[in-house]
Formats: structure tokens, sequence, C-alpha cells
């Protein structure tokens, strides 16, 4: 069962908002891919993400290129991968991303479109990209049953453009 939902955002506030809703209806295992261009505003949702998951404000949500994973602990903790700075294939084998995966957390990866292969198939795909200076066209796929009704949850919550089954 796949699932697509299309939002339109006009502002970074927009994305994180919707990411919020989304890290609200997470759960333990769950994972997000995201992908789109540099600048697009991945971390923007994964600030978002962090938010609707529980963790303090006091924490600075960062994009960890450098670092490759930042965790930060939350009603459920977030283990968020940045893979821009990896090559496919060895560099993503000897990682072991399994470990986030199947932990009791919620993993969003950046870049995600690097580690394909190694991506669980139950996961919700969140593609964005550029429709404007400040303006962004949201598509957040979900395979498995269980993200579906994540993302059906989260579809009720918000204005969507076009919801499709």
């Amino acid at each position: 069962m796949k699932k697509t939902l299309i939002i339109d955002s006009h502002s970074a506030a927009e994305t994180r908002r919707v990411g919020r809703l989304l890290g609200q209806f997470l759960k333990p295992g769950s994972l997000v891919a995201l992908s789109g261009e540099l600048g697009s505003g991945k971390t923007q949702f994964i600030k978002g993400l962090a938010s609707g998951l529980g963790v303090d404000k006091n924490y600075q949500v960062t994009s960890p290129s450098f670092v490759l994973i930042n965790e930060y602990p939350g009603r459920i903790p977030l283990y968020h991968l940045d893979l821009f700075r990896l090559s496919e294939g060895k560099d993503l084998e000897e990682m072991g991303l399994e470990e986030y995966f199947y932990g009791p957390g919620v993993t969003a990866i950046e870049w995600a479109e690097k580690a394909t292969p190694f991506v669980p198939p139950q996961r919700i795909w969140v593609d964005i990209r550029w429709t404007g200076p400040n303006s962004r066209q949201l598509r957040i796929k979900a395979a498995g049953q269980k993200n579906a009704q994540i993302l059906e949850a989260v579809s009720k919550e918000i204005k969507i453009r076009s919801f499709k089954q």
C-alpha cells in the first residue's frame, strides 16, 4: 500500500510545520528518507520533525554534514543522518546504518537517495523541490500500511493540494 501527499510550502516555517505534524504521528522504528536539492529545506523539515517527536527546544537541530549522525532525545529519540558527503556503496555499508533503522527511535536521513539499497522498504519518503524563491513542493510518499496510516492522519491535519492513493 502506497500513499502520496503533495504539499505546497511557502516558507521555512511552513516546511517545519509539516515536519512537526508528521513527527507527532511517528512511532519508534519509523524511517523518514529525505531527498531534494541543496538548500531545498530538508533540514528545516527535520527541525519540525524533531519538535513533533518532543525534542527539547534547547537542542540546536542542525544538519550533521561533517559528523554524519546527530542523536536527539525526545518523546521518541531522533537519529538524524546526513549522507551528503558520503559516496554510495562501501562508505554506507561501513556505517552500520541498520542499527539506526531498527532502533527504538525515529531515523531521518538527508540525501537518502544515496542509501536507497540500504533503506528498508517500509518508510516515508519526503522529496522537496523548489517552486520559487521562498516556496517548495513537498511530495511525501508512504510505503507500508503503518506508514500509509500515519500519512493519512497527517493529511487530515493540513491543507493539501492533492492526496492520492
